[in-house]
C-alpha cells in the first residue's frame, strides 16, 4: 500500500469512527470503535477505561471489557500492586507503549501477575494513556494479544499513538450525544446544564450552564469533581437532588452519571403529595375526583389545593401549569 492509499484508508476509518459516535447508542459504541481499530491493528481482547493513581496500583473508575471475561477485574485487583507496566504509563502525561509479558514481568516476584494475565490469554499488551497533569486522572486503552510470538511492532505502536486521540474524542462525542438525547422535548422549560461524571464523582464533561448552576449552589466547587454531597446523593439514591438554588436529575448508564441541572423553582417546594395533586389539577380533575383518586376527603383535598396555589404564588390553573412545566 502506497502513502496515498494509507492516507485514504486512515481518512475512511476516522469518518466511520466519528459517524459511529453520532449514530450508535452508548451501549454499542465502544465495541464498534474497537472493531474499527482492530481492522488496522489486530488484537484479541481489550480494556478501555479511566483510573487514578493510588498506593497499591491503579484505582479503576470505569472500564469497558471487549472480548474479555468480567472475572478479569477482581483477578486483576488482587495483583495490581505488581503491575509495573501501569506505573510506567502513569509517569508521562501521554504515552503509547508495548509490553511483552514474559520479558516485562520476568522478576520471580511478579509471577502472580504473570500467571493472572496468562489465565486470561494475555501475552502481549499495547497500552495508550492520556493523563490530566493536575489530577493525574488517566484515560486509557489496552489492546491484548494471546499469541506469545505476536509482539507489537514499532509501526503498530505508532499507529495506535496516532489513532488513540481520535478514539477517545469520539467516545466523548458519543457520550455528549447521548446526554443531549436524554434532554426534555420541550425547549421552553428552564435552561438546563449538562454534565457527565463517573460514580466516584470525577467529571468528564460539564457545560457552562451546569458550571454556573453548580457555582450558585456550591461556591467552592472545583469543576473536575462533583460536589461531595451531590456525588454521595446519587450513589445512595436515584431520585432528584434538590438544593438551595439548583435541582439535579441523574441517569446512570455505562458506569456513568448523566446529569441535568436547572435552577430551583417554586414547584420544587411542593411535597410529593402536593406535587401529585398539582398534576391532577393540571390534568383537569376536580377536587372531588382527586379526593376519590387519592382516597382523601374532599375537604382535605380542597385545603391542600389552596396550599398548593399559595406555595406556587398563582391564582389559576394556567399559572399552576406554567409552574409545573418549569419543574418537569
Amino acid at each position: 500500500m502506497n502513502q496515498l492509499d494509507e492516507l485514504q484508508s486512515y481518512s475512511q476509518l476516522l469518518l466511520r469512527l466519528y459517524r459511529a459516535a453520532q449514530d450508535l447508542p452508548i451501549t454499542d459504541f465502544q465495541d464498534a470503535a474497537l472493531d474499527l481499530v482492530k481492522g488496522v491493528l489486530p488484537f484479541d481482547s481489550s480494556l478501555w477505561g479511566t483510573a487514578a493513581p493510588a498506593q497499591g496500583g491503579p484505582d479503576i473508575h470505569t472500564v469497558h471489557l471487549h472480548n474479555q471475561s468480567r472475572e478479569m477485574l477482581p483477578a486483576y485487583e488482587s495483583v495490581k500492586h505488581l503491575d509495573s507496566a501501569v506505573a510506567t504509563m502513569f509517569a508521562q502525561p501521554r504515552a503509547t507503549r508495548a509490553f511483552q509479558l514474559e520479558s516485562w514481568f520476568s522478576d520471580p516476584a511478579q509471577r502472580e501477575i504473570r500467571d493472572m494475565m496468562r489465565r486470561f490469554e494475555i501475552e502481549n499488551m499495547l497500552a495508550t494513556t492520556v493523563i490530566d497533569p493536575s489530577t493525574r486522572f488517566a484515560h486509557w486503552i489496552l489492546l491484548y494479544r494471546a499469541d506469545r510470538d505476536a509482539s507489537y511492532t514499532a509501526a503498530e505502536v505508532a499507529r495506535l499513538e496516532l489513532l488513540a486521540p481520535h478514539v477517545m474524542e469520539a467516545l466523548a462525542i458519543n457520550r455528549k450525544m447521548h446526554l443531549e438525547r436524554l434532554g426534555p422535548a420541550d425547549q421552553d422549560t428552564l435552561p438546563r446544564g449538562n454534565a457527565i461524571a463517573d460514580l466516584r464523582g470525577m467529571v468528564y464533561h460539564a457545560d457552562a450552564r451546569f458550571a454556573a448552576l453548580a457555582g450558585e449552589e456550591w461556591e467552592d466547587w472545583q469543576e473536575r469533581r462533583l460536589p461531595a454531597v451531590l456525588s454521595s446523593h446519587f450513589q445512595q439514591e436515584s431520585d432528584r437532588f434538590r438544593g438551595r438554588a439548583v435541582v439535579v436529575d441523574a441517569r446512570i448508564e455505562q458506569q456513568l452519571l448523566f446529569l441535568k441541572a436547572r435552577p430551583r423553582c417554586r414547584a420544587d417546594g411542593l411535597t410529593a403529595r402536593e406535587f401529585t395533586i398539582a398534576k391532577l389539577i393540571a390534568k383537569g380533575d376536580t377536587h372531588k375526583e382527586i379526593a376519590q383518586t387519592l382516597s382523601r376527603s374532599p375537604a382535605t383535598v380542597r385545603n391542600q389545593i389552596q396550599g398548593i396555589y399559595e406555595k406556587l404564588e398563582v391564582g389559576n390553573i394556567a399559572g399552576l401549569i406554567e409552574e409545573l412545566r418549569l419543574a418537569d
